[in-house]
């Protein structure tokens, strides 16, 4: 993490070099920036999405909202034809994720920051630079999601952890937060998946058995998750059921419960949805554990070849030319050692 040089900073401080930002330079005397506020007190719809009852009918609402609350459907075609864009959205949700996990935040604020990001960047294209523009909103959707949520909030410039790139001032960050409040319609109270899967894990074990373990995981499994840009195509209720039912498949009570009975746990679901949203997650899941299984591999050959120049330097020279040999059959199952392999 390093502050840029004087005279980029003053570019990127001023958040002047594009017309695409140019709501970013509000006027100083509107008040609105003279004092700090809190988005919570502006959302009209907070209390709304916070339901006093896990009931049929507030679920059933949820699903009729959470349309307002997504990118729209042509969104994933954006990052299939560019994938420097995917990219470029992965890192970024990456370090939103690190941020969550050093302060601790509540896993709604990371995928609150994540839904901000995603639904600015469909309304509006930010500028072709170096990376700082989309690392800025990065830093403004984290700092709205966590003031919605948290009981504690960093400052600004403390929210900057974690490999941030640029350091901006709170001024800049201010600025930028009030232009995604006006992209986004000022609706910070999003609906999620974790508006959900109470609900759907109380209609799967009715007698509170696993119930907490069916929520904990599922939101595991929802946020190991949401760095993946494929999951826009699919709305919170669906991701909500297909975590639950990947969560369920974890329990032997529960390792037969199918897309189809997920389906019967509120109107509106999908089963085609809630199929492909599952597919998904188990395709991630299996990637990522062949992803851990590469990294242990070069600790595995360090240690095989710690354990071999050990016995070489013990033995005499006959078994010198046996640990040779051992060499060229580790290298055959692809046990190299770095020092002969390549003269071999």
């Amino acid at each position: 993490m390093s502050r840029p040089g004087v005279a980029v900073s003053a570019a990127i401080m001023s958040v002047s070099c594009s017309d695409c930002f140019s709501d970013l330079l509000c006027c100083e005397d509107s008040g609105i920036l003279s004092e700090e506020y809190s988005p919570a007190e502006c959302s009209s719809d907070l209390e709304h999405y916070l339901p006093d009852d896990c009931s049929e009918e507030s679920i059933a609402s949820l699903i009729e909202d959470e349309r307002n609350f997504v990118p729209g459907v042509d969104y994933l075609a954006r990052f299939r034809s560019h994938p420097l864009d995917a990219s470029a959205r992965a890192l970024s949700v990456a370090w939103i994720l690190k941020v969550h996990f050093y302060y601790g935040f509540q896993p709604l604020t990371a995928y609150l920051s994540v839904n901000y990001l995603d639904r600015f960047l469909y309304s509006r294209r930010l500028p072709q630079s170096d990376g700082w523009p989309l690392q800025l909103l990065s830093v403004a959707c984290l700092s709205l999601a966590a003031k919605m949520e948290e009981p504690l909030v960093p400052s600004l410039l403390d929210l900057q952890v974690e490999g941030a790139k640029y350091i901006f001032e709170p001024r800049t960050i201010r600025r930028m937060e009030l232009l995604v409040l006006s992209v986004l319609d000022w609706r910070l109270r999003s609906v999620t998946p974790f508006s959900f899967i109470s609900f759907f894990a109380c209609k799967l074990d009715s007698s509170g058995t696993f119930t907490g373990f069916l929520i904990s995981r599922a939101t595991e499994i929802i946020l190991s998750n949401i760095q993946e840009a494929s999951f826009v195509e699919y709305w919170p209720s669906c991701i909500a059921a297909a975590a639950i039912l990947s969560a369920a498949n974890e329990i032997p009570n529960f390792s037969m419960v199918n897309a189809e009975q997920a389906e019967s746990w509120c109107g509106g679901l999908s089963k085609e949805k809630i199929i492909g949203c599952y597919g998904l997650m188990k395709d991630i899941l299996v990637e990522s554990c062949r992803k851990k299984a590469s990294k242990i591999l070069p600790q595995l050959r360090v240690t095989i070849r710690g354990r071999m120049r050990s016995g070489t330097s013990d033995s005499s020279s006959s078994s010198t030319s046996s640990s040779s040999f051992k060499r060229r059959k580790l290298n055959n199952c692809l046990w190299v050692d770095d020092d002969k392999g390549n003269s071999e």
